[in-house]
């Protein structure tokens, strides 16, 4: 075969399903960490042709590639798109660019791009292509998954459709697949998860409810089934906001509404000390939750998760003594008092990238053992095979020769920290197994949610949206931490930084929307939330703002 792979091929039938799916007149969208997203009404277009890239994709990885159609914490009437690859990780940034190519290509122009990527990535287009598809429960996403199957059938691949499921959930489902499992299901996901969350817990009941804010989205009936699983009597998993014509997704409730707003969800009743979490759309985000006993509202965020984790690993690092490296993956957004942690109290190396999945989990495969966490809740933990192989032969063994029980000895250890990897979806932040986690972990140490908020105190923080004409125009680096332009921003956050005592802000383009993200933290919150107004005001007058001066409502 010489390198014109795609002289090879008739496209004509492509054509004739992309007359059904004509690219909108509407500006062009780009391919960023979240995938596409958008108004849903405007985006037909772009599922059909993310069914064609998923399809070359799967024909140049000789493997199940998945498509998820949602727009996570985004409002109800946007959706998306995002491409998974074999090993349930983020489509490779090199595929990125295709897909900005592909998903903005007129029809007439479709077929030449798409002929470039065969050439250009040496496609056999012989190789059969194999996607699995699922959705969240946004009115538009089932229309829409049907134009990802059209794109898939039009370059002769196969689609598998899930129906509907959590993100996190087709992430596990494709690296299964592709491991072998070309059965699996979506009960092999809850069989595999609520047994190791009992062999966690040695089955002894978690005495603790906690009562789950699931936005209203697909994680509520999903978690249902998930604690059906495990058995009310082991865990009292209270579900609240599971839409069915209750809520609007992600109106006044989900991970980033309590997060960005520091208060519960719209509705839900609270008490002191209970435990309290909420999901986002997807359930890829976990945040938790509670009252003190002056009804001061807690949060425990991704920091928090992370910090949890990364004590539990390390406890049980030194008690097996295996020479295991544990690092923990931040961005800009973590809380500097929970990077001083960190680093101060549990000796643990903490790393700081750019915001965005992909790049946390990058970083995080250089540890044996790496956790990751964005500040919003979205995280996992990941482990090397060398590692899991060291944890398990000392699990197996026992030392000494003796197998027992006894929780302080170095195959007890072992044993549980395989356990709990093996309660962690390894392949991206996954909001109900990080739920089981933190129950696990909170249950083993007899934590309260106050134990827990206590490890460390967050310095007071804000976050605000500037809204600009093209949020393209603001650069960073340095992780995000510094602006390189405009000219002028970096040195006008500087002054304003220097205000206030034990300060930081920084400033970012968000990936999914056109706004600017505004970040700020000092020692009261009085003083963050003045910081905040003050760099978003900068950013507003160097960046071209619109509408409405950004203020703290």
């Amino acid at each position: 075969m010489d390198c014109a792979y795609s002289s090879l091929y008739d496209f004509t039938s492509l054509l004739d399903y992309a007359k059904g799916h004509p690219k909108a007149a509407s500006n062009n969208l780009g391919y960023g960490t979240a995938g596409f997203r958008g108004d849903a009404s405007l985006m037909d277009h772009i599922f059909f042709r993310m069914g064609l890239l998923a399809a070359l994709r799967s024909k140049s990885k000789n493997a199940a590639i998945a498509v998820m159609v949602t727009a996570s914490h985004n409002p109800e009437h946007d959706n998306g798109v995002k491409l998974i690859d074999p090993k349930g990780e983020m489509l490779c940034e090199h595929w990125e660019n295709y897909a900005s190519i592909i998903g903005n290509s007129p029809n007439e122009q479709l077929v030449d791009n798409l002929k470039k990527i065969i050439d250009d990535e040496k496609i056999n287009f012989d190789t059969p292509a194999i996607v699995l598809v699922a959705r969240d429960t946004r009115p538009s996403s089932p229309i829409l998954a049907q134009a990802v199957q059209d794109g898939v059938k039009a370059m002769f691949g196969t689609d598998k459709d899930f129906g509907l499921l959590t993100t996190p959930q087709l992430h596990y489902m494709v690296a299964c697949y592709n491991k072998g499992q070309t059965d699996v299901c979506e009960d092999d996901y809850y069989k595999a998860f609520s047994a190791a969350f009992k062999s966690l817990i040695k089955n002894v009941p978690v005495s603790s409810s906690v009562a789950v804010d699931c936005a209203h989205g697909v994680g509520a009936p999903k978690l249902r089934k998930l604690g059906d699983n495990i058995g009310a009597t082991t865990i009292d998993i209270v579900v609240h906001n599971e839409g069915s014509g209750t809520g609007r997704l992600n109106e006044k409730c989900g991970a980033d509404y309590v997060k960005v707003q520091q208060k519960a969800p719209f509705g839900l009743k609270m008490e002191p000390y209970s435990r309290y979490g909420s999901f986002d759309g997807d359930a890829d985000r976990l945040v938790y939750y509670t009252l003190d006993s002056d009804c001061s509202f807690i949060l425990l965020d991704g920091d928090k998760i992370a910090a949890l984790f990364a004590s539990y690993i390390k406890e049980l690092l030194t008690k097996s003594q295996l020479d295991l490296k544990l690092g923990v993956v931040q961005t800009a957004y973590a809380n500097g008092t929970s990077t001083n942690y960190l680093n101060e109290q549990l000796k643990v190396e903490v790393a700081c990238v750019r915001t965005g999945v992909k790049h946390l989990h990058k970083a995080a495969e250089h540890f044996d053992i790496g956790v990751y966490f964005e500040a919003n809740g979205h995280g996992t933990v990941m482990a090397k095979e060398s590692a899991k192989k060291a944890i398990r032969s000392l699990a197996s063994t026992g030392e000494n020769g003796d197998c027992g029980g006894d929780a302080d000895s170095k195959s007890e250890a072992a044993k549980r920290l395989i356990d709990f990897l093996e309660l962690i979806n390894p392949t991206v932040g996954d909001a109900m197994c990080d739920l089981l986690a933190v129950e696990a972990i909170l249950h083993l140490k007899n934590w309260t949610l106050r134990d827990w908020a206590t490890v460390y105190t967050e310095l007071p923080n804000r976050q605000l949206k500037v809204k600009v004409a093209d949020r393209t125009v603001i650069a960073t680096s340095d992780a995000e931490r510094r602006v390189t332009s405009p000219a002028g921003l970096q040195d006008a956050i500087n002054k304003a930084v220097e205000k206030f005592p034990h300060a930081r802000s920084f400033v970012r383009p968000s990936g999914t929307e056109d706004v600017v993200r505004v970040y700020a933290e000092s020692d009261t919150q009085e003083h963050a939330d003045e910081l905040a107004e003050l760099v978003g005001s900068h950013v507003y007058d160097i960046a071209n703002g619109r509408g409405d001066r950004p203020t703290v409502s």
